[in-house]
């Protein structure tokens, strides 16, 4: 899985695109809004089991969605946000999504903004596009 994720963040180079499906809009939409409000129980609420990277840190096992929440919880404990926006959004295959966003955010008590990507992967299942990979890099 670690290898599809760059491959799709290769194939959706630099450009900032729109969502072929517009399913998967609103996915990147709720996924926008639960990072910027902190809510990672609603994003990663319908993942069955997810990978997730974080940075200065190995890959994580797919984790169920209480354990992804928690580990994503402790990640965000000290981070302000200040913007999150949705870079790209497309069907790069088949069944299968990205969805890149760009944060701007501080750490509690400074007021220097920094800027990370998150890359999700999406594969797309019986009720609608479901989050299967998590990266934060920068």
């Amino acid at each position: 899985m670690r290898g599809i994720l760059t491959a799709l963040v290769l194939l959706a180079g630099p450009v900032v695109a729109k969502a072929q499906d517009p399913e998967l809009s609103r996915a990147a939409e709720r996924a926008r809004q639960s990072w910027f409000t902190h809510d990672v129980a609603a994003l990663v609420a319908d993942s069955p089991r997810l990978l997730v990277q974080l940075p200065r840190a190995d890959p994580s096992v797919a984790l169920g969605p209480a354990q992804a929440a928690a580990l994503l919880d402790d990640f965000l404990a000290e981070a302000q946000e200040v913007e999150t926006e949705i870079r790209a959004a497309r069907e790069v295959e088949p069944g299968r999504g990205y969805v890149e966003l760009q944060r701007r955010y501080r750490i509690a008590g400074t007021q220097d903004v920094r800027v990370q990507s998150l890359l999700l992967g999406y594969r797309q299942g019986g009720n609608g596009w479901v989050l299967v990979e998590l990266r934060v890099v920068g």
